[in-house]
């Protein structure tokens, strides 16, 4: 018995010696994994950043019943950090629609209800981001991508015109310190998804959380951004 022992002792450390190897090669593994998605996301940031201008949409389906907030944006974000589109808003529960020119800090907004003319106003009175904002490098949607936590990536697929581009997707979590950027009422954690091309480029946002409050309960929004290199000329009216 105990030569059946010794031959087994130096078998029991080498398969211990194995476990404790394979568990320092996924933890490595899992090390390198993280660090490669935070990179991923690095690099979209410069990519937006560097950009002259990109086409913008963002949109719910599951606003809540009776806030002010924002239904969906479309429009143009250039540098220096400018907006030009429409916002379709839910005020007290009612739909109302307004052209949108955001450029040197201050916003302007015309609707044919409530103000015929062209009017600088606070998008926040609105429960909208301020659109001077969304193209700044050191916020907007920059910031979703700078303060992104626990990133971890998926699965890559085919997409793009006619399937040319590999496309990654990536989650995490953000805090809504960044997320106010796009919603000024935001609180607490989110959690994302982010669509990323081969080319360096966040092609789309999904982000789920109280956007508008924990006590209205979770909002998602989707944010895509197409047609980087866009050029556009905005001026205030």
């Amino acid at each position: 018995m105990s030569r059946v022992r010794l031959m087994a002792a130096p078998l029991l450390v080498g398969l211990a010696l194995g476990g404790v190897t394979a568990c320092n090669d996924d933890a490595k593994d899992g090390g390198d994994d993280t660090a490669s998605a935070e990179k991923a996301l690095a690099a979209a940031k410069k990519t937006l950043d560097d950009t002259s201008g990109v086409k913008i949409k963002m949109s719910t389906k599951d606003l809540p019943s009776g806030v002010t907030g924002i239904t969906s944006a479309e429009g143009t974000g250039v540098h220096p950090s400018a907006f030009e589109g429409t916002f379709k808003l839910s005020v007290s529960g009612l739909p109302a629609d307004a052209d949108v020119i955001a450029v040197d800090g201050k916003t302007y907004a015309k609707n044919s209800l409530l103000l015929p003319d062209w009017t600088q106003i606070d998008p926040g009175d609105y429960g909208a981001p301020d659109p001077a904002k969304l193209m700044d490098p050191d916020g907007g949607f920059s910031g979703l991508l700078a303060s992104a936590e626990e990133v971890k990536a998926g699965d890559s697929v085919r997409g793009g015109e006619d399937n040319k581009e590999i496309l990654t997707e990536y989650t995490g979590t953000i805090s809504s310190d960044a997320v106010e950027a796009l919603i000024p009422s935001a609180e607490g954690d989110f959690a994302f998804t982010y669509t990323i091309s081969d080319d360096d480029e966040l092609r789309e946002a999904v982000i789920k959380g109280a956007f508008y409050g924990e006590d209205e309960g979770d909002v998602t929004y989707t944010l895509t951004l197409d047609d980087y290199g866009t050029q556009k000329d905005i001026t205030a009216p």
